[in-house]
């Protein structure tokens, strides 16, 4: 019988870079909605103004209403070409198609790991698997959005503290079947 355990261990270290690497672009896409969401909120408080300056300089036509109607407006325009270069709307979907890509590889991971437990699995096939699973998250990477430390940092805490994709038994056995569950 062949001693799978180099192996199993490197493919435990892929399996882990893939958990941290899939939830790092989900943060990164949380992180990029949320920059967009103030900088939309931004934008309308700011044209709100701007309009509420302009109605009021034309019905009392008082200066100081008249620099800052003009200034807001500055700041619109300013905030408005900003966000023409910059799309954090486009960016956050860029990295949850990376994480919707990244999840079966993550998946085919699991898998894996769980034939060379069970040994339903060649020496060979898993390294073919292995090398497989290798080549379709280069692919993936090489057009996958950079992320940041701050996403990161984020799924870290996600995966650790918060043991998100981590379950108990008993709530997996609320999903289940009660013939399929584990106290069945």
């Amino acid at each position: 019988m062949t001693d799978f355990s180099h192996l199993e261990g490197q493919i435990r270290e892929c399996f882990g870079r893939v958990v941290y690497t899939h939830k790092t672009h989900e943060k990164m896409a949380d992180n990029c909605a949320t920059t967009l969401r103030r900088f939309k909120i931004t934008q309308i408080w700011v044209s709100g103004l701007t309009a509420s300056g302009a109605v009021i300089a034309v019905f009392f036509d008082p200066v100081g209403v008249k620099g800052a109607t003009a200034f807001l407006s500055l700041l619109t325009l300013l905030i408005s070409g900003y966000m023409k270069g910059f799309d954090p709307g486009g960016t956050a979907q860029k990295h949850r198609d990376a994480a919707a890509s990244i999840w079966p590889i993550r998946e085919s991971y699991l898998s894996l790991i769980t034939d060379l437990r069970m040994n339903h699995i060649s020496y060979e096939d898993a390294i073919k698997r292995r090398d497989e699973l290798q080549a379709k998250l280069a692919t993936i990477y090489k057009a996958a959005p950079q992320t940041d430390s701050k996403a990161y940092l984020s799924a870290q805490k996600a995966l650790k503290d918060n043991e998100e994709y981590t379950f108990s038994d008993s709530e997996i056995d609320c999903f289940l079947p009660t013939t399929l569950r584990k106290d069945a």
